[in-house]
């Protein structure tokens, strides 16, 4: 390479600038949908709820529409994996779900802020845009889609499994969300008995 005047690209050593509080688990929420072909042109749609700092999806719904129910089950199964939601902010975009009357009355009773960016700007939610886009990626390995709504229901559900208890985030420290809050609580309760 030296020979014919080719080098490697040298880049910026990366500065962290902003460290993950272990406490912010279960206070900050992203959500998001995206569509899963099915075939035939057909779609489903997939909700998630997304803690900010594990990064585990708290809850998640699949659905052949893109009602507003779509976005209150999904935050249903994130209150019901976390005991509660009380006093979290839940982050989205402007789509018609989360601004509809249902959602914002799931989030009312649940104790959730919600929270979106301005219009056009996918700044607040981008940690879920980002697990949409490695979902399909993952998930679907170079196919277009999935050949029926089950198929792709049991992938889903197989991806989010693994993803909660396996897949491992350079943001946690190359641990799984599930092995990230397991190790906040150890650490919370020792620290705790030891005060």
């Amino acid at each position: 390479m030296r020979t014919i005047g080719l080098g490697g690209v040298r880049l910026r050593r990366r500065h962290r600038t902003t460290i993950a509080d272990p406490a912010a688990v279960n206070t900050k929420y992203v959500g998001d949908i995206t569509y899963l072909s099915v075939g035939g042109g057909k779609f489903c749609c997939l909700a998630t709820v997304i803690d900010l700092c594990s990064r585990r999806p708290a809850g998640w719904a699949i659905a052949d529409h893109m009602r507003s129910e779509l976005v209150t089950d999904a935050l249903a199964a994130a209150i019901r994996t976390r005991g509660s939601l009380a006093g979290a902010v839940m982050h989205t975009d402007h789509g018609a779900q989360y601004t509809s009357r249902a959602f914002a009355d799931a989030c009312r009773l649940a104790g959730v802020r919600q929270s979106m960016s301005a219009v056009g700007s996918s700044a607040d939610n981008a940690a879920a845009e980002s697990f949409n886009a490695s979902f399909k990626r993952e998930t679907l390995k170079g196919r277009n889609g999935w050949s029926n709504e089950r198929e792709a229901r049991l992938d889903a559900f197989r991806r989010l499994h693994r993803y909660n208890t396996r897949r491992r985030h350079s943001h946690l420290g190359r641990r799984s969300p599930l092995a990230y809050e397991d190790a906040f609580h150890t650490t919370s309760t020792t620290l705790t008995r030891a005060a």
